[in-house]
């Protein structure tokens, strides 16, 4: 396995997914991990990310030298070699001419195995602003840009490399190749990543860590909770307690949706109708972490009153993915802000509240991985290839205080997005499609009368693993046709816009 120490580069998590890809596992982890931990995990190599500093900065990341005496390969990407450079004494300087974008690199050395098969001149992806003027005692340079006189580098007797560019990035045209030779022919890895084995794995560590008690799972109906449900249940059978909250959030129709699908794959559910309790508290609240925050709390006390009615229950399930946890991180020198608590992470309170054990069987697998396990196990096309819904519902898809009537308004107009998605043949051409009703009103003129109701954002976006995202390119035609059935159709909304805003910067969801 390679190890990712995490350094804030909005491209870290694209080195995990492009090794995973190639068949070795990966773990990316906090810059501050410790070398023992490091070591507990037996890696073949390191790779130090990118990250948005300055080694010379106050507060910078920075990591013990002795990770260089681990006799590891390491690889320094971006900052990885700026900081490498500043801990083996060479010298980094703001760049006069920042390098942002596609470059040509020229290899100095083609004998350098970081680049074996490589052609001599290609076109990588840059993005620094720092530059290192000289490079330590014992390294050597071994690629260059008309920009960058030391674009990368290694060191004469260590195996220690690093690049400024971004090989993990599909702009960089031989970056797939480069990350192989660092894995393959550098650490000497084998491409043992399978997802066959890791379903009979997780089955395996399931039913040995539960035994014989019981495990209650917070079931939301989508592609994750599925899949965490079904794993679950094929290790430990009747002893998982699926429970669906029906928070009042939810698209049109879903209990009955839920409930059909879990009768078909023999999943024991059972569904709480905890409408009121959720509305009630969400009363007044605008700010979108307080919402999330409450309906955490909401479904952990269902949760907890439900589980004491079943005997032996010792574990909580949920279906928490890579995405949700990086999503979620935040450390205490802020290495990459917290972009937004996710609901089965920083939204619930601990496990030890109800105490109960937590079991998170897909929590190092980004979503499309999901997918993929979800196929071999043989689910449903409409379960895997559903687009997501937030766990906290409609509540953070309505700008500002939630009622009855916006979730009735919210409800009708997604209602009539998905049917149109499936008209035009295009719902799995896209990966998210939703409606966010902002708490803005505007004139308008329906049957030569005057009205004044609220404007709705349509929101569809394209991505692999929902890291990064790129708005859809939908047709005028569609566009118009939604837009109209949802203004005539929908009482309450009379101006519909069309979000064209990529993640990053912006995240796919608005709240």
């Amino acid at each position: 396995m390679i190890f990712i120490l995490d350094f804030g580069s909005q491209y870290s998590h694209m080195i995990a997914r492009r090794i995973r890809d190639i068949g070795v596992y990966t773990l990316l982890c906090n810059y501050e991990t410790s070398i023992s931990h490091i070591l507990s995990k037996k890696p073949k190599g390191i790779i130090l990310s990118g990250g948005p500093f300055s080694v010379y900065d106050n507060g910078s990341p920075l990591i013990s030298k002795n990770i260089f005496q681990l006799d590891i390969p390491i690889l320094g990407i971006c900052y990885g070699m700026q900081l490498i450079s500043f801990l083996f004494g060479g010298k980094i300087e703001k760049s006069k001419s920042k390098e942002y974008g596609k470059s040509y690199f020229m290899i100095d050395h083609s004998n350098n195995n970081l680049f074996d098969g490589i052609p001599k001149k290609s076109i990588v992806w840059m993005s620094h602003f720092d530059e290192i003027k000289e490079i330590p005692k014992k390294f050597k340079i071994i690629g260059h840009t008309s920009s960058c006189p030391i674009a990368a580098f290694s060191h004469l007797d260590k195996q220690i490399y690093a690049v400024q560019f971004h090989p993990e990035v599909k702009n960089t045209e031989f970056g797939i190749s480069i990350l192989k030779n660092f894995v393959f022919h550098i650490c000497k890895c084998i491409p043992n990543w399978k997802l066959n084995n890791f379903i009979q794995n997780t089955i395996d560590k399931i039913k040995k860590r539960v035994d014989k008690k019981k495990v209650v799972l917070g079931f939301s109906g989508g592609v994750d909770s599925f899949v965490t449900a079904y794993i679950i249940h094929k290790a430990i059978g009747s002893s998982l307690n699926c429970i669906f909250v029906d928070t009042g959030l939810l698209l049109k129709k879903e209990r009955e949706r839920i409930s059909l699908l879990c009768k078909k794959m023999n999943l024991p559910i059972q569904i709480i109708d905890a409408k009121n309790r959720f509305l009630s508290r969400l009363t007044g609240v605008i700010d979108p972490e307080m919402k999330r925050k409450i309906i955490g709390e909401e479904f952990i006390s269902v949760f907890q009153k439900e589980s004491e009615k079943i005997q032996d229950v010792e574990f909580l399930a949920q279906g928490t993915i890579y995405s949700d946890i990086i999503e979620s991180s935040s450390n205490k020198n802020q290495l990459s802000d917290s972009i937004k608590s996710h609901h089965n992470v920083g939204g619930l309170p601990h496990p030890t509240f109800m105490k109960l054990k937590l079991i998170e069987p897909l929590k190092e697998l980004f979503k499309d991985e999901v997918r993929k396990i979800g196929k071999k196990l043989g689910l449903p096309k409409d379960i895997l290839y559903r687009h997501p819904f937030p766990g906290p519902g409609f509540s953070i898809r309505i700008i500002g205080e939630v009622n009855e009537k916006k979730i009735s308004i919210l409800k009708k107009a997604e209602n009539i997005l998905l049917q149109e998605l499936k008209n035009y043949n295009i719902y799995n051409s896209v990966n998210q499609a939703f409606i966010i009703l902002l708490p803005v009103k505007s004139v308008g003129v329906m049957g030569d009368k005057r009205t004044y109701e609220y404007a709705a954002v349509l929101r569809v976006t394209n991505t692999e693993d929902f890291m990064t995202a790129t708005f859809s390119h939908l047709s005028y035609d569609f566009l118009e046709k939604v837009s109209n059935r949802i203004i005539n159709e929908v009482d309450g909304i009379n101006r519909m816009v069309y979000d064209i805003t990529s993640k990053p910067p912006s995240t796919i969801e608005w709240e």
